[in-house]
């Protein structure tokens, strides 16, 4: 049980924020691609003049033995302290019991927070906990942000919502939601899933995704396509080789899109299906699965592409969908999430049933009738970090100043 820190420490000056952001979900130098979206966020808020900021991004490692299988052990490797992209940044470790649905993610990350974030506030006494992932992230935020006496912000994203809030870990999402100072959403549809598991919808507010749009742009499409190799129709997926993401729904519409290639740019546990389903299907030749792919690459990859295509289950407000419509390629995409929000002109693309035909038949359409790249991007200008940043300091700023 943690009790409230009663030391005053030194006001900062009243044109600087003092901002901690928490983060489980960002960026190391094993996994390059984890929550890029997060890390621009956080660059774009510590490159706000009036703001001064600390990042933690805690890595769940669970206990011994299964700390050595490979895929924790490449944790080792992760500083606990480092300058990551100009950002001051601690990496400290929790223990992520596995088989427990979760249930003690949140103790375990208070517990090795809290000597964390005391010895950062010896010298910065942040004025506010920015918690850019719902679990475990928020609730550990709620307890800390008592501890030291700091109002506290959560945003939701997707999954930490979807996934984290039902089941054994939904009264911890809940109760974190209620008692928050702030709340964000990716989109209007996540407000509305938050609102459906008791979080209050009116003290949630809609905080979008920013997008890049000097790297991601429009290019001469068949130069874009002759440099990797493609020629004829492309469709491209982005998105972690996972169930949710639906790439096998892509990949059986490619057999009524004779002449058409698929590119899926993700890795994840559902590869060895995805291979057999390519294989069964006799699309070993216009299907490729092209592994982790830097999101450095991102950009040349989507202005190839004719049409982004991806039949998620759920989503928050994808990244991917903006980023296409940048590069000017227009998108196929279930109704999951934001996806009406994003998809509000024709020239943007489709929203098809989670179902090959569907997803086939407006590909289809595009292809057939290809709206304009300057059209297209004009979906994702309304979307820009510049926005993001003003949106977010002014919201955590709020939150200060109502706490006085």
């Amino acid at each position: 049980m943690l009790t409230p820190c009663s030391a005053r420490l030194a006001i900062p000056p009243p044109d600087m924020l003092r901002v901690l952001t928490l983060s489980t979900l960002f960026p190391d130098a094993t996994r390059p691609n984890f929550g890029v979206f997060v890390e621009r966020q956080t660059l774009g808020l510590a490159a706000h003049p009036d703001v001064s900021l600390r990042l933690v991004a805690p890595v769940g490692v669970p206990p011994w033995p299964l700390s050595r299988h490979p895929r924790y052990r490449a944790f080792e490797t992760v500083p606990l302290a480092e300058d990551w992209k100009g950002l001051e940044t601690r990496r400290p470790r929790f223990a992520a019991v596995p088989g427990i649905g979760g249930r003690l993610h949140v103790a375990m990350l208070v517990r090795a927070l809290l000597p964390v974030l005391t010895d950062i506030r010896r010298d910065f006494a942040f004025d506010v906990i920015d918690a850019e992932f719902f679990f475990p992230d928020g609730p550990a935020a709620i307890a800390l942000g008592r501890h030291f006496g700091v109002p506290v912000s959560i945003k939701a994203r997707g999954a930490d919502i979807h996934h984290w809030g039902h089941g054994p870990t939904a009264v911890q999402v809940g109760a974190a939601g209620r008692a928050a100072d702030g709340l964000l959403a990716v989109s209007a549809a996540m407000r509305d899933d938050m609102a459906a598991i008791g979080i209050p919808r009116e003290r949630i507010s809609v905080h979008r995704t920013g997008v890049d749009l000097d790297r991601f742009a429009p290019v001469d499409r068949d130069e874009a396509k002759a440099a990797i190799g493609i020629a004829g129709p492309l469709i491209v997926s982005v998105g972690a080789l996972i169930n949710r993401k639906g790439h096998a729904t892509v990949i059986r519409a490619m057999t009524d899109l004779p002449g058409a290639s698929l590119l899926i740019a993700g890795e994840g546990p559902s590869r060895p299906a995805l291979v057999a389903d390519i294989a069964r299907l006799g699309l070993g030749d216009r299907v490729r699965l092209l592994g982790s792919t830097p999101h450095a690459e991102l950009p040349g990859l989507l202005a190839a592409a004719d049409v982004m295509a991806l039949a998620s289950s759920s989503e928050g407000l994808a990244n991917a969908w903006v980023e296409a419509l940048a590069c000017g390629t227009p998108i196929v995409i279930t109704a999951a999430g934001g996806a009406a929000e994003v998809v509000t002109e024709p020239q943007y693309g489709r929203i098809a049933a989670r179902e090959p035909a569907a997803f086939a038949q407006a590909i289809s359409a595009l292809l057939a009738n290809p709206p304009a790249p300057a059209e297209v991007r004009r979906g994702a200008e309304r979307f820009t970090w510049a926005a993001n940043t003003d949106a977010l300091y002014a919201h955590l700023q709020a939150l200060v100043a109502r706490r006085g």
